[in-house]
């Protein structure tokens, strides 16, 4: 039997999924990390990327014909032509971009999705006015001097290299926030334009999420057990990944993934991309899944409570009872969407000495700022919201699911499979035998 892997890596960790051609799961596997107590990110994301692997059955890894990943949006790097990162990776909700904002105004058309202190080009733009230089080997040690040649990468761009070996290849998924056309399928005149003569790192090759990048390495391979034409292919971000895995499949129903952080993105026949609020659009198949993430959600809980604190207040919180508790759950200043501004304050005052109010509070407040997303999305031209369907581990809180359920006024609903390693193995799966060009028509028997 053939079989297809999945890779996901989040913000805590990365886990794998394995299914068959009927989307039958055959195994999953995970493996936690915290960023805060490791100062090599891309070591660990290597080792966590084989670790997740390591703990797959050897009879399930020979039987694996195709291998896709994702990675969390906007998370890049800087690497030599050879790979090897040279400087930190900088995560998707950092916002050091914010430096180089009159530049990024001066480069994007008005409102485009870039114009965004985490953005992709952000960061690009941060790395070109020096805020990671390479020094290239001088004369005297033969070299040229100047600056070594460096290539950009998303974190799903380097984690694909790892297992195929083919350096500088990027999905439009991850490269939207870059800057990328993924209405004409090319790097726009403006972008090549406005960092033209600056020592600007290569630019990522743009393909299509599915399409065949190349075989697993030879020594990967022989040490994992992977069959000799096991093909990897391009991926995708984490939060499209879930959206793929919840079964949606009509225009006006959504996928919330509530993480660490939240996102939100509805299925639309109309594309909508306004940088005022963070809102953009990735393509999928003949239709836009429309939306947007902030940096509230599941990380301030957990700041907060542990996870049995969480789910024992929980249910002494009725969900038909609205708090009067108005906060702007931030862990640190910015947010992205549906207010996209890198230095507005948390707001967690007042907070009560009772522990299941002020976790009401914090619930009821996330959800008016899902609310508030979806209500922009369908102001700015999306297709009216019908359905919700929630990914992610908030997706297990029965009572958040019944406040945002007040607050959306539509359906919300768990689907069947909410897991972005599974989405992402679906993407592989169905690449694999040549379903790419459905991918908008993703409610099929296969997730059942």
């Amino acid at each position: 039997m053939t079989l297809y892997l999945g890779i996901d890596f989040g913000t805590t960790g990365a886990r794998s999924t394995i299914i068959d051609s009927q989307g039958t799961i055959h195994c999953e596997t995970e493996h936690s990390f915290a960023i805060a107590q490791h100062p090599d990110l891309p070591e660990l994301w290597q080792n966590a990327l084989w670790a997740v692997i390591e703990q797959i059955p050897a009879t399930i890894r020979n039987r694996v014909s195709a291998i896709a990943l994702d990675g969390t949006s906007s998370t890049v790097m800087l690497c030599d032509t050879y790979g090897v990162p040279v400087c930190e990776p900088i995560l998707y909700n950092d916002a050091r971009g914010a430096a180089v904002t009159e530049t990024l105004r001066a480069i994007a058309p008005p409102n485009h999705t870039v114009l965004s202190a985490t953005s992709s080009l952000a960061k690009l733009l941060w790395f070109c006015r020096g805020g990671a230089p390479v020094p290239a080997p001088s004369i005297e040690e033969g070299g040229h001097g100047g600056t070594a040649p460096t290539v950009f990468l998303h974190q799903a761009d380097w984690l694909g290299f790892l297992l195929h070996g083919k350096l500088g290849i990027s999905d439009y998924h991850n490269a939207l926030k870059l800057g990328f056309d993924v209405g004409n399928l090319c790097y726009p005149n403006w972008l090549i334009e406005g960092i033209a003569g600056t020592v600007t790192p290569q630019l990522p090759q743009v393909v299509a999420p599915g399409t065949p990048v190349g075989k697993v390495r030879v020594a990967l391979g022989d040490r994992f057990g992977f069959p000799p034409d096991c093909t990897v292919y391009a991926g995708t971000t984490d939060s499209i990944a879930a959206f793929l895995a919840s079964g949606v499949n009509s225009p006006g129903e959504a996928v919330t993934s509530l993480g660490s952080t939240l996102a939100v993105k509805l299925l639309s026949h109309t594309r909508v991309d306004d940088s005022r609020y963070g809102i953009y659009s990735h393509k999928l198949g003949d239709l836009w899944l429309v939306g947007g993430a902030s940096n509230t959600g599941g990380a301030v809980l957990r700041h907060f409570f542990t996870d049995a604190e969480l789910e024992d207040y929980s249910t002494q919180i009725d969900p038909e009872q609205e708090s009067l508790l108005d906060y702007y759950p931030l862990l640190k200043k910015g947010d992205r969407f549906p207010i996209n501004d890198p230095n507005l304050p948390p707001r967690l005052e007042p907070r009560p000495t009772d522990s299941v109010e002020f976790l009401h509070g914090l619930l009821e407040s996330i959800a008016r700022i899902e609310a508030r997303g979806y209500q922009l999305l369908q102001e700015l031209g999306a297709t009216p919201l019908t359905k919700v369907y929630t990914a992610g581990g908030g997706a297990k809180n029965l009572v958040w699911s019944a406040i945002r359920k007040r607050y959306l006024k539509v359906p919300v609903e768990t689907p069947v499979q909410t897991a972005a390693a599974y989405g992402v193995a679906l993407l592989a799966m169905r690449s694999a035998i040549g379903l790419t060009a459905d991918l908008g028509q993703i409610n099929t028997d296969e997730r059942r």
